[in-house]
């Protein structure tokens, strides 16, 4: 299988520098990480790939049986290490690919040797002494109307996930983003998101781990951060100034601030 082709890989800046692995959430693809991108090239190799399914992947390879499970993901991610020849990236994983990156680095931790998680969430349903944010009643409604309109669903939620009304360009770019994926495979992706339970994956991180919260998200509160670095002993937790779940987009500033502050000090 050709898995540059498959998931659209594409790497960029020095050929010869330390790989960093930037890897999308739900209903996004690597359009995601532009902003941040060229501060990145400068001084690493950047590599950038849509999961199948998303973006300009190939649509063919994907299977229902696979991408039900966050290890399907996780897959793609060290198969995509694998080409490239990659020892000891840095992964960057934003929202659900925060878990991913976990399980890859598990998998094949020649491959990984760093996390950075942007906007995690390991569980996004509230449970005793764990806030995820959301009731089961909550998940249930939501993948609902998910599954029964896709496109209407999008069109409310995107503007709400990403935040900042007053810059109503991002709510719109993270719409059209949403409409572009099938929305098979779309209601699939959101199921394997929203009901997944990585709370004890994190406990076996034992990589250098940088935590990226936001000061206001409604899919990943603040509390899901504190337990995040908590939960992983090699971890550090910033707090940017940004709102949404989405601060590669409305802070890419900060956003490429604090990853670049990361990788300094990992080199």
């Amino acid at each position: 299988m050709d898995i540059r082709r498959r998931n659209n890989v594409l790497a960029t800046g020095r050929a010869d520098g330390p790989a960093v692995v930037l890897a999308h959430g739900f209903g996004c693809d690597q359009n995601m990480w532009r902003l941040v991108v060229p501060a990145l090239a400068e001084r690493y190799r950047v590599v950038l790939f849509d999961y199948v399914g998303s973006g300009g992947s190939d649509p063919s390879a994907w299977s229902e049986e696979r991408y039900s499970s966050l290890h399907g993901y996780a897959r793609d991610v060290v198969e995509v290490c694998e080409e490239l020849g990659l020892e000891r990236a840095v992964f960057v994983g934003h929202s659900v690919s925060a878990m991913v990156g976990v399980l890859a680095a598990e998998a094949a931790p020649e491959r990984i040797g760093a996390l950075v998680m942007v906007a995690p969430s390991p569980c996004y349903i509230d449970d005793e002494g764990y806030r995820g944010g959301f009731t089961t009643e909550d998940i249930d409604e939501l993948l609902a109307s998910l599954e029964s309109n896709y496109l209407g669903w999008s069109s409310a939620m995107a503007p709400v996930i990403m935040g900042n009304p007053e810059r109503p360009e991002l709510g719109q770019e993270l719409t059209n983003s949403f409409c572009a994926t099938d929305p098979a495979i779309a209601r699939v992706f959101a199921r394997t998101t929203f009901l997944s339970d990585s709370r004890d994956d994190l406990k076996r991180v034992d990589v250098p781990t940088l935590v990226l919260e936001c000061s206001q998200d409604v899919i990943a509160p603040r509390e899901v951060g504190a337990y995040v670095q908590a939960a992983i002993p090699s971890s550090r937790l910033v707090t940017l100034e940004a709102t949404g779940h989405c601060p590669q987009l409305s802070a890419p500033e900060a956003t490429t601030a604090a990853l670049l502050d990361f990788l300094q000090e990992l080199s």
